[in-house]
């Protein structure tokens, strides 16, 4: 049975009076450990689709499953707490709180799911020295170079040790010198962590380093 599991997924929004359709019933299945890259134009839908994958937003119809859980059956405070545990999310754009430091980004996750102080700190301070800043603890995010701000992001990504990583064109605001060290780092971690991960890319290098490339057309997912 595969790890992640979709059927008959449909997304659409509000647009000038009507519903304009993202997701047309997508279906997708990924095994326990693999990582699967998802290409597509500019705008077809790659961000919803993670989003909804993740538990970011809801659904119109359509079954995820995520290990044993489906998503669509949860209530909205279950729906939080799962994705903070077993979920772990890498935007392009790191989203990390400009006033605090690298650290106290890193141990956000563990804070929302209630580890004691000793643990946070420990456990990410000990992500951080592994995607390499262990000597960017302490700075902010203004501080540090993109690149470097992306692996706080990654290091917060893993902070609950989550099962699944989904990652939205994780290197798509980088130059290409540290578009490819992040690939490398994030490829070492979905083995080291044994992830099941999903990335949406415009990167072809990125896409070609995953056991799967699916391309996304007219809200369905196809073989690239």
């Amino acid at each position: 049975m595969p790890f992640l599991s979709v059927s008959g997924l449909e997304k659409s929004y509000p647009v000038a009076g009507r519903r304009l359709p993202v997701l047309r019933g997508l279906d997708l299945e990924v095994d326990k450990g693999e990582m699967v890259a998802i290409v597509g134009a500019s705008g077809v839908g790659k961000s919803t689709l993670l989003h909804v994958l993740g538990g970011l937003d809801r659904s119109d119809a359509g079954v995820i499953r995520i290990g044993e859980v489906e998503l669509r059956a949860l209530s909205d405070g279950a729906l939080v707490a799962f994705r903070n545990r077993a979920v772990g999310f890498v935007f392009q754009f790191h989203h990390l709180l400009p006033e605090f430091s690298a650290l106290e980004n890193a141990e956000m996750p563990l804070r929302i799911g209630g580890l004691a102080a000793g643990e946070r700190r420990a456990r990410a301070e000990a992500l951080l020295r592994r995607v390499g800043l262990g000597d960017r603890l302490t700075h902010r995010p203004g501080m540090l170079s993109g690149g470097e701000q992306q692996r706080v992001a990654v290091a917060r990504a893993l902070a609950m040790r989550p099962s699944l990583l989904l990652a939205d064109e994780p290197t798509g605001d980088l130059d290409e010198h540290t578009a490819g060290e992040l690939h490398a780092l994030v490829r070492d971690m979905h083995r080291e962590y044994e992830l099941t991960s999903v990335i949406a890319t415009h990167n072809l290098r990125l896409a070609g380093s995953c056991d799967r490339v699916l391309r996304l057309e007219e809200g369905r997912l196809v073989t690239a």
